[in-house]
């Protein structure tokens, strides 16, 4: 699809987003002063078209209130209103950026690991519900391992990383891979049955991409206000709740202690302790030990 036509869907959707509702008097008239437009008006028939393609596209139909004549952007469940934030911020962001290639060399963008060439296979395997052959090689593997079985459950990104969650049938047990260490990714002709979970219920005891079986665990842990500034701004975990004290602040959690939550707690360095549980208090301790005793003999 022209790259024009996009940007005038995601002009729409982000116009009726901001206003919450909105006449199309107004929004043709907002229309005609945007740079989408080249001043030409927002015809009937035009907008009717661009409804159905915003709805195909992204999955997201725009209302009409017959009471109001307004026109609004229709609810969806949570995690479609997720995706479909996700997508329209990135195609904006893409656009924005293309438009700025002015100025690339002021421009400093993350390194992400490609993932292009899995995702279209996988996203039909979860589409179609099929059984998907992976060869995988984790980093702390010199080998891969060919002919994986999963049935793909759920992908996600985590620290611009692409991850696809699945059930191992050889393993019987539901295991996380990278997309940038999948050699190979082939649809099979088997097909699975989807469990009744989502992927927000999945990781809503965890932080990051590791799981595990462990039951959570009420995690406290004590700030600067500094600190707390951006926990605030930037929650940790769902259940984050906070105590602001005299010059600190206890920051409460009800999560399930991973090597992902762990590391993240000790990127905090000083700024950071753990109250409780005493066992997670413990791993922090262990960690900066073993830590410190690699500058004994330096």
């Amino acid at each position: 699809m022209a790259r024009n036509l996009i940007n005038k869907y995601l002009w729409i959707l982000e116009t009726i987003e901001r206003h919450g509702s909105i006449l199309r008097t107004d929004l043709n008239r907002l229309w005609q002063n945007s740079s989408v437009s080249s001043g030409e008006p927002l015809a009937r028939r035009t907008f009717y078209n661009y409804r159905n393609g915003i709805e195909e596209l992204f999955g997201i139909k725009i209302g009409y209130n017959a009471s109001t004549y307004e026109y609004f952007i229709e609810e969806s469940s949570d995690s479609a209103v997720s995706f479909n934030s996700w997508l329209i911020n990135s195609l904006s962001i893409n656009g924005m950026l293309s438009d700025a290639s002015a100025i690339a060399e002021r421009v400093m963008l993350e390194e992400v690991p490609s993932a292009r060439q899995h995702l279209p296979v996988i996203i039909d395997a979860i589409k179609a519900s099929r059984k998907l052959r992976i060869d995988y090689r984790p980093f702390y593997r010199v080998s891969s391992t060919d002919g994986i079985i999963i049935e793909p459950y759920f992908l996600r990104i985590f620290r611009q990383r692409w991850y696809v969650i699945g059930y191992n049938t050889k393993d019987r047990k539901i295991k996380t891979y990278s997309l940038d260490r999948i050699g190979e990714a082939t649809l099979t002709d088997e097909h699975f049955d989807m469990p009744d979970i989502n992927v927000k219920d999945f990781f809503k005891n965890f932080f990051g991409i590791t799981t595990s079986m462990s039951e959570p665990k009420r995690v406290v842990i004590r700030t600067d206000s500094e600190q707390a500034k951006y926990l605030r701004a930037l929650p940790l975990h769902a259940s984050q709740s906070e105590t602001v004290c005299e010059g600190y602040s206890l920051f409460h959690y009800n999560i399930c202690i991973t090597l992902d939550f762990l590391q993240e707690l000790l990127s905090f360095g000083q700024r950071i302790t753990v109250i409780s549980p005493p066992e997670l208090k413990a791993m922090i301790v262990e960690e900066l030990k073993a830590s410190l005793s690699h500058y004994d003999n330096l």
